[in-house]
């Protein structure tokens, strides 16, 4: 198949997985969500905040990412309250359509980010995945803003 990797990568505002995404009051665009790492092959698995902050380009300036701990023993309301807080501090923002550029960023042993997974076969197409977790993918046309779950 014909592919090639994104330079932007758009996200429409929905109810779901991109409820929390638009721009601040300074015009950068953000990105609120729920990783995890699930429990497989030995590992304990684990449960996270992030924020990403991009510029006006897309860019990623700044990624605010919180341990909430094992999947298992996850404390819903200390997730909640560190979520809503992360929304707060950002200001009054505006919920929309936001187009970021792929990037990675490793913490607590652990890739996050909307990482690039390159075609593993003449079959196979480039892709964007929120990770830990893989719980939206992105595919060909980039800007359609639509992602699967």
């Amino acid at each position: 198949m014909n592919s090639s990797p994104p330079k932007l990568v758009a996200i429409d505002h929905d109810d779901y997985h991109a409820e929390h995404i638009g721009r601040t009051p300074a015009g950068h665009q953000f990105f609120l969500t729920l990783p995890f790492e699930p429990a497989i092959a030995g590992r304990i698995g684990g449960e996270f905040v992030a924020l990403y902050l991009f510029d006006q380009q897309g860019v990623l300036i700044e990624a605010k990412i919180d341990s909430l701990g094992p999947r298992a023993s996850l404390d819903h309301e200390a997730r909640k309250s560190l979520y809503e807080q992360r929304l707060k501090e950002l200001g009054d923002v505006s919920f929309e359509r936001i187009e970021i550029a792929p990037f990675s960023v490793d913490r607590f042993d652990t890739t996050f980010g909307l990482v690039l997974r390159e075609p593993d076969d003449d079959d196979d197409v480039w892709a964007v995945e929120v990770q830990p977790g893989n719980y939206m993918a992105f595919f060909e046309p980039w800007d359609s803003g639509e992602y699967d779950t």
